[in-house]
């Protein structure tokens, strides 16, 4: 996590803000209220959590997506379940709401978790973001800022391996995706355990409001 601080935690800038990725974040930028907890906060506050979701992703993701169903409509179950909840729009024959989400929603969200594992974390917490209002504090930013350098650094290092060839490139490339795989491991199972955190900490404060059969 350290890796993060590198980076810049002033609000995005236009042209971070373009493209699918850009566009699902830019509309919160400019939200004030944040979250309870800071992301590199997110560990101590709901350790378990934050442990459990790096274990197994795709079951925390399974668990967290059902709590933010019910948190934005208590009792609802799966009934307002899409793949990644929209937030990503849709590519070719993978559009969000014809994936058969009506008939089999939790399975569709077992093939998310599993399949897209990063775009199911960041959909669970676009939920509590738009519903409450909440921002990207300075630990967001620099997660988007860290992940687009390290997605960028492994493109090129891939390429350069595939044109050119020079001892140690495939030991390099393999350390680059080490870290990166690393880096998304800790962040995911952060974010995971900070909309957890949110949800339980706004259901205590307003207990009639949410209450539910889970």
């Amino acid at each position: 996590m350290s890796c993060l601080f590198c980076f810049s935690g002033d609000k995005l800038s236009p042209e971070e803000r373009k493209g699918k990725y850009g566009d699902a974040w830019g509309q919160y930028a400019d939200n004030e209220q944040t979250f309870k907890v800071k992301l590199c906060g997110a560990p101590c506050a709901e350790p378990c959590c934050w442990m459990g979701s790096m274990l197994c992703l795709p079951c925390a993701q399974y668990k967290v997506r059902h709590m933010a169903l019910n948190h934005g409509e208590p009792g609802s179950g799966w009934k307002n379940y899409q793949c990644c909840q929209g937030m990503f729009g849709g590519c070719c024959c993978i559009q969000p709401g014809n994936m058969g989400e009506d008939s089999c929603p939790q399975c569709c969200m077992c093939l998310e978790g599993c399949c897209c594992p990063g775009m199911a974390v960041s959909a669970s917490q676009g939920m509590i973001m738009q519903q409450h209002s909440l921002g990207l504090d300075e630990d967001d930013v620099r997660l988007i800022r860290c992940n687009n350098c390290l997605q960028m650094l492994a493109i090129c290092a891939s390429c350069l391996n595939i044109c050119i060839e020079c001892e140690g490139d495939d030991a390099i490339v393999q350390f680059i995706n080490i870290v990166a795989d690393i880096t998304f491991c800790c962040v995911s199972g952060c974010m995971t355990a900070r909309v957890y955190h949110e949800m339980t900490e706004r259901e205590k404060e307003a207990p009639e409001q949410y209450q539910m059969q889970r």
